[in-house]
C-alpha cells in the first residue's frame, strides 16, 4: 500500500483528495496535517467523511517526515510547499504540490508568477525547481512517471491547455490568435469565507476578474509554446459565475487551412487524445455541459468551427476541484507509482 500524508486537509483540495484516497485500492492515508482543528478527527470539520476517514489532524509543527510515508500531497496555498519539500525529498518521500510553488523550472519563471500574485519573487527552494515536473498528465506522463516532485497545474490552465493543445501541436490554428474565455464556480476561491463570495452578493451575480492578469496564463503560454515550438501569447479572461464547481473555457483560434472542415478538426482532436482516459472529445452538434464533468476527473471538449470567420471554437469543461485539482493530483500519484492512472478515479459525474 502507498502510505499518504495530506497537508492542508482542512480545505476543499484536502477534503477532495481524502475522498478519493479512501476509495483507492492501493493507498492508505496515514497522516493529516492542518493549522485548524489540531487533535480533532478530520470528520469533525468535513462531516461527510464520518466513518470514511476519522484520523486526527496533526499540526504543522509536528508534520516533519518522521513517519513511514511514501508520498505527501500539499493541498496548501502558495509558499507552503516550498518550505517543506526539501525535507520530504531528502527522506525519500515524493511530493505533489497543489500551489504554484513547483509549476515552473526556473527561478526567473517563478518570480514572474509570484509577482503576479503579490508574493516575493524569491523561491525558498529554488534548487528544486529544475527537478520539478509540471503535473498535466496528458502532456507529461513519461516525466511524471520518473518524478519525485510534481507541481499540480492550475485549474484554468488545465481547462485551457487541454482545449488548445491539439490545435497548437497539429498546426491547425495561428498560435498568435488564441483567446481563452474562462468561467469558474465559486469553489475555486477556496474554503475561507469572504465578502466577495458571500451568498447574497454572489447569487445571481457574475463578473470578470484579473483581466489580462491571471497568474495561470503563464502556465498556459509556456505549455502551448512548448507544443508550438515558438513563444506565443494567449489572451485569457477569467470570470466567476454563480455555481459551486466547474470550469468552462471557450478557446478561439484562427484556422490556417481555408479548406479545413469541422470533421477534420474533430478527427485531429480525437487522434491527439486517443490514449487519454480522462479526455472525451465531442463533435459539433453534440450537447456538452458542466453536468458532463461535475464530480469527475473528466475533461470534455466540444470541437466546433465557425465557417464564416474561419475560426476554431473549442469548449472545454472540467470540474475545478477534480480534474482541476484533486483528481489530477491522484492521477499523477498513480503514474508516479506505476499504477493504472485511472485507479480510484473511474467514477461518473454527479447526476442530477
Amino acid at each position: 500500500m502507498i502510505r499518504v500524508r495530506v497537508v492542508g486537509a482542512g480545505g476543499f483540495g484536502g477534503a477532495n483528495i481524502i475522498e478519493l484516497l479512501t476509495a483507492h485500492p492501493e493507498a492508505e492515508i496515514v497522516s493529516l496535517v492542518d493549522v485548524d482543528g489540531v487533535g480533532e478527527p478530520i470528520s469533525r470539520k468535513h462531516t461527510h467523511l464520518k466513518g470514511l476517514c476519522d484520523l486526527p489532524v496533526t499540526g504543522p509543527d509536528d508534520a516533519y517526515p518522521n513517519e513511514d510515508v511514501d508520498i505527501v500531497f500539499t493541498a496548501t496555498p502558495d509558499g507552503v510547499g516550498m518550505t517543506v519539500a526539501e525535507s520530504y525529498l531528502a527522506a525519500g518521500i515524493r511530493l505533489i504540490d497543489y500551489s504554484g510553488d513547483f509549476r515552473f523550472n526556473t527561478a526567473e519563471d517563478y518570480a514572474q508568477y509570484a509577482q503576479r500574485i503579490g508574493r516575493s519573487p524569491d523561491h525558498a527552494a529554488a534548487g528544486l525547481l529544475s527537478q520539478s515536473v509540471y503535473g498535466l498528465t496528458e502532456l507529461h506522463r513519461e516525466e511524471i512517471a520518473k518524478a519525485s516532485l510534481v507541481g499540480n497545474p492550475g485549474c484554468f490552465a488545465v481547462s485551457a491547455i487541454l482545449g488548445a493543445a491539439p490545435a497548437v501541436k497539429e498546426r491547425l490554428i495561428d498560435p498568435d490568435t488564441i483567446i481563452c474565455d474562462a468561467k469558474t464556480g465559486v469553489s475555486g476561491a477556496g474554503i475561507k469565507p469572504s465578502a466577495t463570495f458571500h451568498y447574497p452578493l454572489r447569487y445571481e451575480n457574475m463578473n470578470a476578474y484579473k483581466i489580462a492578469a491571471h497568474q495561470h496564463n503563464f502556465e498556459i503560454e509556456r505549455e502551448l509554446s512548448r507544443l508550438a515550438g515558438t513563444d506565443l501569447r494567449v489572451t485569457l479572461t477569467t470570470q466567476v459565475v454563480p455555481l459551486c464547481r466547474g470550469i468552462m473555457t471557450t478557446i478561439y483560434g484562427q484556422l490556417v487551412n481555408d479548406s479545413a472542415t469541422a470533421r477534420d478538426l474533430f478527427d485531429a482532436y480525437a487522434a491527439f487524445y486517443r490514449n487519454a482516459a480522462f479526455v472525451r472529445v465531442e463533435p459539433a452538434g453534440v450537447p456538452v455541459s458542466n453536468n458532463d464533468v461535475r464530480g469527475s476527473n473528466q475533461c470534455v471538449l466540444s470541437v466546433n468551427m465557425d465557417e464564416r470567420t474561419g475560426r476554431l471554437i473549442v469548449v472545454s469543461h472540467i470540474d475545478n476541484l477534480m480534474k482541476g485539482q484533486a483528481g489530477s493530483a491522484l492521477q499523477n500519484m498513480n503514474v508516479m507509482f506505476g499504477l493504472d492512472e485511472t485507479l480510484g478515479l473511474r467514477r461518473p459525474p454527479f447526476f442530477p
